[in-house]
């Protein structure tokens, strides 16, 4: 029987020959989804579709952008903001 984590069918199974002449299942993982913008759901720029465990283990440098929102926001979705932001400061 498959460990609790395997009893899903969301996991490809696929029937490999294994030495000694047996048949055995190897789960397939799933592939990791793009990092979108919150704003308008594209996907960023700059960061790795990999699952999350394998970008825990990079750099921080690596894993996000280097600017305000890097990693949260697109590039045009943070200029509007930025330009919003600045259209509402009073000088008063």
């Amino acid at each position: 029987m498959p460990r609790p984590a395997r009893r899903t069918r969301s996991r490809k199974r696929i029937n490999k020959a294994l030495p000694g002449g047996r048949q055995g299942t190897h789960y397939k993982s799933e592939g990791a989804s793009y990092a979108v913008c919150r704003l308008c759901s594209k996907p960023l720029a700059g960061i790795p579709q990999l699952s999350l465990s394998k970008i825990r283990k990079f750099n921080r440098t690596k894993r996000r952008i280097q600017r305000m929102y890097g990693g949260q926001l697109c590039h045009n979705c943070l200029r509007t903001a930025l330009k919003q932001a600045a259209r509402t400061i009073s000088l008063a």
